[in-house]
């Protein structure tokens, strides 16, 4: 069974947020246009709508991640949710109780999602093939395949700077082949029509079948830049340079850090983006990070919405696809 087929229901509408992969423009529009709505929540007064009042959703976090299961935490509460956070190190999974048997658990208390993140690839869809009908899977990271939240709150920042998607020429910096964050970008970018897609590193850390997912390679970062108008920094791990993957810290940013000088290769109004956390001196120079280019903390605060769009829709059963099968 494709990712795509356990996301949408019958009625093509998304029940489980797994992958970008293979969802239709129509509903990558719907997520962007929703978020648009609840973009606003935070600077109200009382911080909070009352659409998911009396569900219950459990961020399930078998690996850390402060900033992602906050802004879920943040993005369910201000839906009037209840929230359950269950720290996997501490549970009876640490004490043998299987992964299933946890679920039948959670189920059994009315739960009505889970947010997943897990360091296996196809965990979150293993999980949404074995959930009771009435549970709603999002995939908040799992292992090197996806993380489709991150994604859609990167495609909803560029289009509140640059709104149409089929002019534009993005560059995708880093550790493309271990990046589940690069994977969901590039899936998203194709579907939402952007024409010119570049993936830029050294040659260890690109994929051999990259090609194949409809980007440019480039193994300079001086030519990865030219005239591009979206900028995409990947986190780099620390284990990558470790290994055999990498020489060294010093020598990845002289190669491939992102500096103000590099930077003016780009178009003069280029925008400047990062999943964090940053590797100051690493990926980024902090006088790009921190400059007016960058939109990195508008992606953190737009996070919120995007994940209270997501969590409503699939909650809601979403639009209808175009694309779904009869």
């Amino acid at each position: 069974m494709t990712p795509r087929h356990v996301q949408l229901d019958g009625e093509g509408r998304l029940r489980h947020f797994i992958t970008t992969e293979g969802l239709s423009r129509q509903i990558l529009t719907e997520i962007l246009d929703t978020a648009e709505n609840f973009a606003t929540v935070g600077s109200q007064k009382i911080k909070k709508v009352p659409l998911l009042r009396g569900n219950t959703i459990v961020n399930l976090f078998f690996e850390p991640s402060t900033r992602t299961r906050t802004t879920f935490e943040l993005a369910a509460k201000r839906l009037s949710a209840d929230v359950l956070n269950l720290n996997i190190n501490t549970s009876s999974a640490s004490k043998g109780e299987s992964l299933l048997d946890m679920l039948r658990n959670l189920e059994a208390m009315g739960s009505d999602m889970f947010v997943v993140r897990h360091n296996q690839s196809g965990a979150a869809q293993f999980i949404a093939e074995h959930v009771a009908p009435h549970i709603s899977i999002i995939n908040a990271g799992d292992g090197s395949h996806a993380h489709p939240t991150q994604a859609m709150l990167d495609m909803f920042t560029i289009r509140r700077h640059k709104p149409d998607f089929t002019r534009l020429r993005v560059a995708i910096i880093g550790d493309i082949m271990h990046s589940r964050v690069a994977r969901s970008q590039i899936h998203a970018l194709n579907i939402l029509g952007v024409p010119e897609i570049r993936v830029v590193g050294p040659q260890t850390l690109i994929p051999q079948h990259a090609a194949h997912l409809g980007v440019h390679i480039h193994h300079s970062l001086e030519t990865g830049l030219k005239d591009v108008d979206v900028v995409m920094m990947l986190r780099l791990q620390r284990e990558r340079m470790e290994g055999a993957l990498l020489p060294s810290a010093e020598e990845y940013f002289a190669r491939f850090g992102l500096t103000q000088a590099k930077l003016a290769l780009a178009a003069p109004d280029a925008i400047v983006m990062h999943p964090g956390p940053i590797n100051r001196g690493v990926e980024i120079d902090s006088s790009v990070a921190d400059g007016a280019q960058s939109v990195i903390l508008e992606q953190v605060t737009n996070g919120i919405a995007v994940r209270m769009a997501v969590m409503s829709l699939v909650l809601g059963r979403g639009p209808r696809s175009e694309e779904a099968a009869p």
